[in-house]
């Protein structure tokens, strides 16, 4: 794979770094979202360019070799400046790359990073007394590492005035999706996010992730009707109890099948699926958050508020207004 050389608008471009043994997804979110023409949002769009360290190719997990003649020149004078990742999180980047990101920030360029490149900007103290995130099994390692950052490991992405960071691999779509909602509004953010066919808008303080259900590889699928019944039920209250009948099992080892089976409890499983199903509700609808409660199931809008603001790291309401600005439907 060989990449020409960019020629620039000053205004919207972004240069992204390949280093050795980076994976190809990260790049491809980049160059996927800011890369590929679109001529259809009639805006004037980004100019990508991919950028390494030195001339010589750059070598790809799985074999693959990319060939690019920008250079760190190129990179540092990008509007937005990406590093995908790191090598070694264990490690340092080289003199040229730090060298290279706090040139470029002090001539006042957005600095991204995706997942581990976090470790990057540490390095070359552009996270100094920074809110920041990385990918949750990182992130106690660069807090550790770097003790002057203030990481936050329980969010998707944050914006510390101009220095981002997105947790991990796919949270960075919802960080350059961020990226196009500042430059060009929701509406062809929303757009962009239908292309991708991801959600329109999800809140960088969001949590990481939320228990989703999972597919039943069990021998014994009497667990995954019981989930399947649950699901057919979400909008009463139910016990562990009336899912074990369902299973045709005693209680005790229905809790010992689902958790084999889910990974997690019956109950935080439960949980999990009321607040997913309520996100429908949210985004779709104008009904009140206490009828929201208890159309999915909670016992109250107190319980529901306390088990959203867990899972989501936000209110259902706050998430709603978000959605809605988003979108586009706020102030029409």
């Amino acid at each position: 794979m060989t990449v020409a050389p960019a020629t620039y608008d000053a205004g919207r471009s972004v240069a992204v770094l390949a280093y050795d043994g980076m994976s190809a997804f990260e790049l491809g979110i980049v160059t996927e979202v800011f890369g590929l023409p679109r001529p259809e949002l009639d805006v004037d769009w980004y100019d990508l360019a991919v950028c390494a360290e030195r001339p010589e190719p750059v070598r790809m997990l799985g074999g693959a070799t990319l060939s690019t003649a920008n250079g760190l020149e190129v990179f540092e004078a990008a509007q937005t400046v990406i590093v995908p990742g790191v090598g070694d999180v264990h490690g340092a980047p080289s003199p040229a790359v730090t060298a290279a990101l706090r040139r470029a920030r002090r001539r006042g360029a957005r600095i991204v990073s995706i997942c581990s490149g976090a470790f990057a900007l540490a390095a070359a103290g552009l996270l100094d007394g920074r809110r920041a995130t990385t990918h949750w099994r990182y992130a106690e390692l660069l807090q550790k590492r770097f003790p002057l950052v203030r990481v936050d490991p329980d969010v998707l992405y944050v914006d510390d005035d101009g220095v981002l960071s997105s947790a991990g691999s796919a949270a960075g779509l919802d960080l350059c999706v961020h990226l196009i909602r500042t430059d060009f509004g929701p509406s062809v953010a929303n757009a962009v996010a239908r292309r991708l066919v991801i959600p329109p808008h999800r809140d960088g303080g969001q949590a990481q992730f939320i228990e989703a259900p999972v597919a039943v590889g069990h021998d014994d699928d009497r667990i995954s009707r019981s989930m399947a019944w649950a699901m057919s039920n979400l909008d009463r209250p139910l016990t562990v109890g009336e899912l074990a009948r369902q299973a045709h099992m005693s209680t005790r080892t229905y809790l010992r099948h689902f958790k084999l089976a889910s990974g997690t409890s019956p109950i935080r499983w439960l949980v999990a699926q009321r607040i997913q199903a309520s996100l429908a509700l949210l985004e779709t609808t104008t009904a009140p958050i206490d009828e929201i409660a208890a159309a999915t199931g909670f016992e109250s809008a107190v319980t529901y508020r306390h088990h959203f603001a867990r899972a989501m790291r936000t209110s259902p309401s706050a998430y709603r207004r978000a959605f809605r600005v988003a979108d586009g439907t706020v102030g029409r």
